[in-house]
């Protein structure tokens, strides 16, 4: 070994180890978006969004309609809450309607759809017959249930083409005959335009164009080519056109799009105040019960307004928090329908969607003076037990779709109450421990009983 110059042996170093490389920094935003993704593509994640945002808007819902209508209700020398009662009194009603739903197999769903439909023309006949049908401002669409109760049936109609409908075409996609033009439209595009001709009959446009979006999401879904679908949409235009240019009423509502004045006659008094109120409530809202339009000066603040009395009282976090809400129930609808193989539950659940947004949609959008006023109400949200009632029950069939999904079925199954968990458990324990014990209380006695000690 050499030596250095002191004679004392050289000093051996220890070989240096290879740097390893630092882990990267965690990322929040990416694991948050990890974390988020994660939770959108668990099985149950549809089922949740279902139930509790059709509960966060049907509950905001009821506050919002007690406020706005306290001062209409004062107004008619009645109780400030007689509109809330109602509403509320529908609401429990739709609630067991949504929990019936949700529990029916998708074969009882199935045949309820001619039963339905039969019920929601026969009533929409007796709508139109006089000293039965009752006109609510202007539109003879209502029937009069006893007392201060009233019903539309047109209401149950859109139900009642979403059922059939679905069944329709489920039937004739089995058979493989939706390849067929004629199979796709007929008697489809005939019992829906039928359905469309019974609710004009009692002037009521916007319950019809929810109607139409209906039936071209049914098309939509069954595959109908492009040339078809433009087919049907041009005929449902070329209609639409002519019923608006033949009425003053709808042609003054068509004006008013955008306007910001109330105009000669103030014949856009209710677009403009609408946005008069929204303007009015800034981030967070002048409070809730604070609203200064719902005092006469904007119709129908319980009704087709109750969205700009929210954004008045509730700011732009409470109408940003109702869109949110229902983007999400419709996200939640296209997934369910996305995800099936069953074609029923496909056509139905695609059809409630489209029935839910494009209903929001038209009346949101009327509201911000982006379309004209069509006089729908803001589904789940608005007063109005007759739109309340099959809307749940839809909500329902969502969730019982949600439900039937093979991923979900075994998501619930496994989620067990934890205190029947527990008693199964030590039942299991005491089963098992229950013989040995026994066994050896049999060998002591024997012991004994031959003397031994």
């Amino acid at each position: 070994m050499a030596s250095s110059r002191t004679g004392r042996p050289p000093v051996q170093r220890a070989a240096r180890r290879p740097a390893t490389p630092r882990p990267p920094r965690d990322n929040p935003v990416r694991r948050l978006y990890a974390n988020a993704r994660r939770a959108w593509d668990r099985p149950l994640t549809a089922y949740y969004l279902i139930l509790g945002g059709s509960l966060l808007i049907t509950v905001l819902g009821l506050v919002m309609v007690y406020s706005a209508s306290q001062i209409t209700a004062l107004q008619l020398s009645l109780p400030g809450s007689y509109f809330f009662r109602k509403q509320f009194f529908a609401a429990v009603i739709g609630s067991a309607l949504l929990l019936i739903a949700m529990r029916m197999p998708v074969k009882l769903h199935r045949a309820l759809a001619y039963p339905m439909l039969l019920g929601s023309v026969f009533l929409m006949v007796l709508v139109q017959v006089p000293g039965i049908g009752v006109a609510v401002n202007g539109n003879q669409n209502w029937i009069s249930v006893g007392g201060p109760f009233q019903l539309q049936p047109s209401e149950f109609g859109k139900l009642a083409l979403v059922l059939w409908g679905a069944d329709l075409l489920a039937r004739k996609q089995d058979k493989r005959l939706l390849t067929q033009w004629k199979h796709m439209l007929v008697p489809l595009v005939p019992v829906a335009f039928m359905l469309l001709g019974l609710i004009m009959l009692g002037g009521d446009m916007g319950t019809a164009i929810i109607l139409t979006a209906i039936l071209f999401g049914l098309l939509w879904l069954a595959g109908a080519p492009t040339r078809l679908f433009a087919g049907v949409l041009a005929i449902a235009a070329t209609i639409g056109v002519l019923l608006i240019k033949t009425s003053p009423n709808r042609m003054a509502r068509l004006s008013c799009i955008g306007a910001t004045e109330p105009g000669p006659g103030d014949s856009c008094w209710q677009a403009v105040h609408g946005i008069y109120a929204l303007a009015s409530g800034g981030l967070f809202g002048s409070g809730l019960g604070a609203s200064v339009e719902k005092w006469g000066q904007l119709p129908e603040a319980h009704t087709d307004f109750i969205f700009a009395v929210t954004g008045e009282e509730l700011g732009l976090a409470g109408t940003l928090s109702v869109l949110a809400l229902f983007a999400a129930l419709g996200y939640a609808g296209i997934r369910v329908a996305g995800r099936t193989e069953d074609p029923f539950v496909r056509y139905a659940a695609g059809g409630v969607t489209t029935w839910i947004t494009a209903q929001a949609v038209i009346n949101i959008g009327a509201v911000l003076g982006l379309l004209p006023i069509a006089g729908v109400p803001l589904p789940l949200f608005s007063y109005g037990g007759s739109a309340l009632l099959p809307t749940m029950f839809a909500i329902g069939l969502l969730i019982a779709f949600a439900r039937e999904d093979p991923a979900a079925r075994a998501a619930l199954a496994m989620r067990q109450p934890r205190f029947g968990r527990k008693r199964a458990a030590v039942r299991g324990s005491a089963g098992a421990a229950g013989p040995r014990r026994w066994n050896t209380m049999r060998r002591r006695a024997a012991a004994r009983s031959s003397g031994e000690r």
